[in-house]
């Protein structure tokens, strides 16, 4: 990928910023009925962007996602929330606009002074930001552009999608990446160009579809393939082993077939689990016991964890790489039953001697929900999709319109 305009390339003091963001954060009810953030993750990312704009003297306003609200306005993906979180990690107060492009957000941003920090509301509150029609995404863009002076770019978690604050915006304004997006870019090319070996990369979640690009592109570059999570079992099915009630995409069988004599054949280690965590019931509280893959799973259990000997051996395989990427997580970690093989995981990250790379959506929830050492991680992703699409090897619209001519 080409490098991307950095912060350090755009002129900011006393100029109005327009910042596109990652706030697509999980919220929760309490008891009250108010909604909470559960994991501020996004945000905090983006601080030092924000910061190092506001410390030049920018107007900094904030355009950002929650949800799928479908181009209609819902009191419940409301970005207030977000603010005050901002505001509280921040310091300062971030001042809410109550629509995306109107009198409100016009008004908002006006009142701005130097240093000061916005946000408006829901971007896709708005049907042009997600629209297929490129002339609807620019009008959108346009009522935006007529805000700001300059457009930043960090929310690496969009940069996949062609929305219209996302890859019609910088069109329309001088721009640049900011640190977030900057650093996600510069780690994934890394990556794909110049991993130190051996190269290991550890795959989880619940669907095999969801990562077929992923593993076919992955072959031709990597050391070792770990497989887990809910995905293993259509690989262990294609092995011929019995795994009960388990998640498997049959229709996917014939693929992963492929996938293993592929691996096999490029003397890739395709690694998939020995044993399992299996249960009667999908339930915190479900009948739970382990099993090796070749006794297999009896009918009516289903498998939702790597077992105890599968998680010591991915975690040593981990630990022996110069590289490691980890997405999705290797069972239910949600529940305290089935968390242990993505804990060793996300454990065996923190004692790599080399690059270790969470490739963000479950993965990086598991590491904050989990109590692992974030700081002993190389780089936490904030991207889940965007991660998987870089590693595919496939072009982001929201990083190519921010590569240097």
């Amino acid at each position: 990928m080409s490098p991307v305009v950095s912060l350090s390339d755009l002129a900011v003091s006393g100029r109005t910023v327009l910042l596109r963001a990652d706030f697509n954060v999980p919220l929760d009810t309490d008891a009250s009925g108010g909604r909470v953030i559960t994991d501020d993750g996004r945000i905090r990312a983006a601080l030092p962007t924000i910061q190092s704009l506001t410390s030049q003297g920018a107007r900094v306003v904030i355009l950002a996602h929650l949800g799928r609200p479908k181009g209609v306005p819902a009191e419940e993906l409301s970005l207030r929330p977000v603010a005050a979180r901002l505001a509280e990690l921040l310091g300062q107060p971030v001042a809410m606009a109550a629509d995306v492009c109107s009198d409100s957000a016009k008004a908002v941003v006006a009142g701005l002074a130097p240093g000061e920090v916005a946000m408006l509301e829901n971007v896709r509150f708005d049907p042009r930001e997600t629209s297929k029609d490129v002339g609807e995404r620019t009008a959108l863009a346009s009522h935006w552009a007529a805000l700001g002076d300059c457009f930043v770019s960090d929310g690496f978690g969009v940069v996949h999608r062609e929305q219209a604050s996302v890859t019609e915006l910088p069109q329309l304004l001088p721009h640049a990446a900011g640190l977030l997006v900057a650093r996600e870019a510069e780690v994934f090319t890394t990556l794909i160009t110049d991993p130190q070996r051996p190269y290991t990369v550890v795959l989880g979640g619940s669907k095999v579809s969801d990562k077929l690009g992923v593993i076919a592109n992955l072959i031709t570059k990597v050391d070792r393939l770990l497989i887990g999570g809910g995905m293993c079992f259509t690989f262990l099915v294609a092995q011929g082993h019995a795994v009960g009630s388990s998640l498997v995409e049959e229709d996917q069988v014939d693929t992963v077939r492929g996938f293993l004599a592929d691996a096999a054949e490029r003397g890739v280690d395709l690694v998939l689990p020995t044993d399992l965590v299996i249960a009667d019931a999908f339930a915190a509280d479900a009948n739970t016991k382990v099993v090796t893959v070749e006794q297999g799973v009896p009918d009516g259990w289903m498998g939702l964890d790597i077992g105890p000997e599968s998680a010591a051996n991915f975690a040593r395989l981990v630990e022996e790489s110069a590289t490691v990427v980890w997405n999705g997580p290797m069972g239910v970690f949600e529940m305290a039953a089935f968390e242990a093989g993505t804990r060793a995981v996300g454990e065996a990250l923190t004692r790599v001697d080399g690059m270790s790379v969470v490739g963000g959506g479950d993965s990086a929830a598991a590491v904050r929900l989990l109590g692992i050492d974030e700081a002993a991680i190389s780089h936490i992703s904030t991207g889940g999709g965007a991660s998987l699409e870089f590693l595919e090897g496939r072009t982001l619209p929201g990083l190519a319109v921010l590569a240097k001519s």
